[in-house]
């Protein structure tokens, strides 16, 4: 029996899913982050160790049963010395001729549109946009929490923060943001919130992302400054959508599917729903729910790589996700 392997890789989860050419689930697990910025390297090859380990062991199944792999690793590609040790990260129990590696954003590409031509948005803990067309593929975006990522969880409280700052300061207005805020840290003075995020050294990047959802409250309680932050979030995604069709030299005539997955897209008020009106408002695009989620994807295209790309059959039964038996 050939089966493959689709790993997610996440700034604050890893999903392994294991599958079979039917599209039957063998087996999921969970991991933890694998952002090796914050992890470290050896931090990452450990996690992706236990996760193959786990997986297999939960399918009942040996590692030479795996046709092929694919790892979707954040950052991946982002800088060029780290390449061969980050494509060398899972090879404890695979051999390096059955497995690739690559960006994340390549998972959910590959659920949300099947393999097919069509460009995603991934914005989690971090953001970034790829497609593919005629054979052609394209990014854009994902450049990292300091100076880019924009739209994401992290981009979403780093501008919170800054727009909390300015109210403390009196440089604007206090409104939801600032309350909530101040009550989550439990704040008395408004400069501990430094204490509280910086701590004795850089801000935990998932910490900081894992605020976004105290954002969307204040937005829904009509604070300006928090609203106008998810609002150019939006405005972001559609400016990194026009890139990658850009970079792949999509026709104008053509109508591209938009897809999308993370967690900031949770948020549909806010994000989803006007994302949607910008896109389909626009004779270019067609905005489309994610047909798969971005860990079967990874198998997906694990397949694809192996020159097996599974059939339509396979990709329903793979949709509904039953547990194989």
């Amino acid at each position: 029996m050939s089966v493959y392997l689709g790993v997610d890789g996440g700034g604050t989860n890893t999903d392994f899913l294991l599958i079979d050419a039917a599209g039957r689930v063998l087996a999921r697990h969970r991991e933890g982050c694998a952002y090796y910025p914050e992890v470290g390297l050896d931090g990452l090859r450990a996690m992706l160790d236990r996760g193959i380990g786990r997986t297999l062991a939960n399918a009942g199944v040996g590692a030479d049963t795996v046709r092929f792999a694919f790892f979707g690793i954040p950052a991946y590609g982002e800088d060029s010395r780290l390449q061969s040790t980050l494509d060398a990260a899972p090879g404890g129990r695979l051999p390096a001729e059955r497995y690739r590696c690559g960006n994340d954003v390549v998972c959910g590409w590959a659920g949300a549109l099947a393999g097919s031509d069509g460009i995603h948005l991934v914005a989690g803990t971090g953001s970034i946009g790829y497609g593919e067309y005629g054979g052609r593929a394209a990014r854009a975006g994902g450049w990292g929490e300091l100076f880019g990522d924009e739209g994401s969880a992290f981009w979403i409280v780093r501008e919170a923060l800054q727009a909390f700052a300015r109210s403390a300061d009196g440089r604007d207005p206090r409104g939801a943001l600032y309350t909530l805020l101040r009550g989550h840290f439990g704040l008395g003075e408004d400069l501990d919130i430094c204490g509280a995020i910086y701590g004795t050294g850089q801000p935990d990047r998932s910490r900081v992302a894992a605020l976004a959802p105290l954002v969307a409250e204040a937005a829904g309680r009509g604070d300006p400054a928090a609203m106008r932050i998810f609002a150019a979030a939006v405005t972001e995604f559609v400016e990194i959508v026009e890139a990658v069709r850009t970079g792949l030299g999509v026709p104008d005539d053509v109508r591209m599917p938009v897809s999308y997955s993370g967690g900031m897209f949770r948020f549909e008020t806010l994000i989803r729903t006007p994302l949607a009106a910008r896109l389909d408002g626009d004779q270019r695009y067609e905005f489309r729910a994610p047909l798969l989620t971005p860990d079967a994807g990874a198998a997906v295209h694990a397949a694809r790589l192996a020159g097996e790309p599974l059939p339509p059959e396979a990709i329903d039964a793979l949709r509904r996700g039953r547990i194989a038996r």
